[in-house]
């Protein structure tokens, strides 16, 4: 198993930004002030499955965006090698949220069904596509996908602790009785 596929995404290294190392990240997070305090971020190792801790020494906002300093980068080449890789935090270092609530992370790999229990599939990913909400990404047994949206009139019940998803598809909340 790869430790660092089970962590948690919360940027990606744009370029190398300025001459003593730093690098530019497009935040992935949620939580605005998730940089303001970040002391460590995982990175791939490559061939290897695993993930690297590289320690944030210094950051600041640039222009929509994060400049990061990391102990040990120290020149344009060496930040250059973490062009596009994603930084990742561990589940453990994700803040709580209040009852009711998930992150997308949480949700895939769990089971789908309808409200009568029929399985629809298993969820895969959340689409977050600048409509009004995410959309949930049901991978069938058969390798065919049904999307649904993220919004009460579809998604009845978030199930964590069982595993579960309880959904109507598109296509059955269209069907008349």
């Amino acid at each position: 198993m790869n430790i660092y596929d089970d962590m948690i995404t919360i940027g990606v290294v744009v370029k190398p930004q300025g001459r003593k190392g730093e690098v530019l990240v497009e935040p992935l997070s949620d939580r605005p002030d998730r940089f303001t305090t970040l002391r460590r971020v995982y990175v791939p190792v490559p061939g290897r499955g695993g993930a690297r801790a590289l320690t944030v020494t210094d950051r600041w906002p640039h222009k929509g965006r994060i400049v990061l300093k990391f102990a040990g980068v120290d020149s344009i080449d060496e930040a250059e090698r973490y062009r596009g890789i994603e930084l990742r935090i561990g589940e453990d270092e994700v803040e709580a949220l209040p009852a009711g609530s998930y992150y997308h992370y949480q949700l895939k790999g769990l089971k789908v069904e309808d409200p009568a229990g029929r399985p629809l599939g298993t969820a895969a990913d959340v689409l977050v596509t600048g409509g009004e909400a995410p959309v949930l990404v049901v991978r069938g047994a058969e390798g065919g996908e049904v999307l649904i949206p993220m919004a009460e009139a579809f998604i009845r019940q978030v199930d964590l602790e069982h595993g579960r998803i309880v959904a109507v598809s598109p296509e059955m909340a269209d069907a008349k009785p």
